[in-house]
């Protein structure tokens, strides 16, 4: 059986995009694929954190993913920070990198924007401990969204030259994963934007806590143009917002774009929001549900983590001496 791996880091809570772009698929590949799925906490610590938030981030990320339908008991699931091999192997693999490939990453130009000479050695080097997530459980495919596209290259850029220069074949060359009919979930007050967390208007996106009124009246005042629905995709050319929303209106009812747009053709968004925001309700009412019933169960999170964190050292720790030994560290 093929491995994933994938990671989500801890900060904020999740929203629709994370869901429908990326979780939602994780929790049905965990039916095809031997599954390693990690809360990314020192991805999180490239820039300044609060360590109590950062904890409870860590717990509640958890507990959202385990109410968005992730089993621990049929995949890994656990927190980065608590297998060292991760750390470890990021020092090898840097060694392997090179700076021009870096220097090339084009999430490190937009996160440290006009201060790049402030910004974290760590920020730099994020996409090189991010090969080295992948890396040290020897996955054969990573799901990604296309703003990740570009670090998983690097990944298998480094991944290459490492089995290179050591005459070894140890790494995999991993393959993205671009799936599911909403990859791109985008904000609900700007249809040339992605949904994000950090977007400071909470009307631009869809929490996975937000209650059934929350989510009707975000719906309802979300942005649109005024012209109705087209009865074809070709005519949603143009018109980001009407795009998105048909897309999530796809994605949560498990329909084409086509048979929303024959259902829909003609019709205005008076009509249509109403019941994009049913269709959302249902789909996410019992995810909350269970996300609040265990939020505050620290123990229980705790040691579905720990649990987790035993089973990946499992399979990372040997893939770590592996490495030692092609580049010389031990016999």
């Amino acid at each position: 059986m093929s491995r994933v791996f994938s990671g989500i880091q801890p900060t904020g809570n999740l929203h629709l995009g994370n869901y429908l772009g990326a979780i939602r698929n994780w929790v049905r590949m965990q039916d095809s694929h031997d599954c390693v799925f990690c809360v990314v906490d020192l991805h999180a610590i490239t820039v300044a954190q609060d360590p109590k938030a950062l904890r409870a981030g860590i717990r509640e990320m958890t507990a959202a993913l385990i109410a968005s339908g992730l089993d621990p008991d049929r995949c890994v699931l656990f927190n980065q920070s608590a297998v060292r091999v991760h750390a470890e192997l990021a020092w090898i693999l840097m060694c392997t990198a090179r700076m021009g490939w870096l220097g090339r990453m084009t999430q490190f130009k937009e996160k440290s924007g006009k201060d790049r000479e402030g910004a974290s050695v760590g920020l730099f080097t994020y996409p090189v401990l991010q090969a080295a997530d992948i890396l040290a459980y020897k996955a054969t495919h990573v799901p990604v969204g296309e703003d990740q596209k570009q670090h998983l290259e690097l990944a298998r850029d480094i991944a290459l030259k490492f089995n290179t220069d050591t005459g070894t074949e140890l790494f995999p060359l991993p393959e993205p994963v671009i799936e599911g009919p909403a990859t791109r979930v985008m904000s609900l007050r700007d249809g040339s934007a992605k949904m994000s967390k950090s977007d400071p208007s909470d009307a631009a996106r869809i929490n996975l806590t937000d209650s059934a009124d929350a989510i009707a009246q975000k719906i309802k005042r979300a942005k649109t143009d005024p012209e109705p629905l087209p009865s074809d995709r070709a005519g949603l050319a143009g018109r980001p917002e009407a795009a998105n929303l048909v897309g999530l209106m796809a994605a949560l009812s498990g329909q084409s774009v086509e048979a929303v747009l024959a259902e829909w053709g003609g019709q205005g968004f008076g009509a249509f929001k109403p019941a994009l925001a049913d269709a959302m309700v249902a789909a996410l009412a019992p995810i909350t549900a269970r996300f609040n019933a265990l939020k505050d169960d620290h123990a229980t999170l705790d040691a579905i983590l720990a649990r987790g964190a035993e089973k990946a050292r499992a399979i990372a720790e040997p893939v770590l001496i592996e490495a030692q030994r092609a580049v010389g560290f031990r016999d």
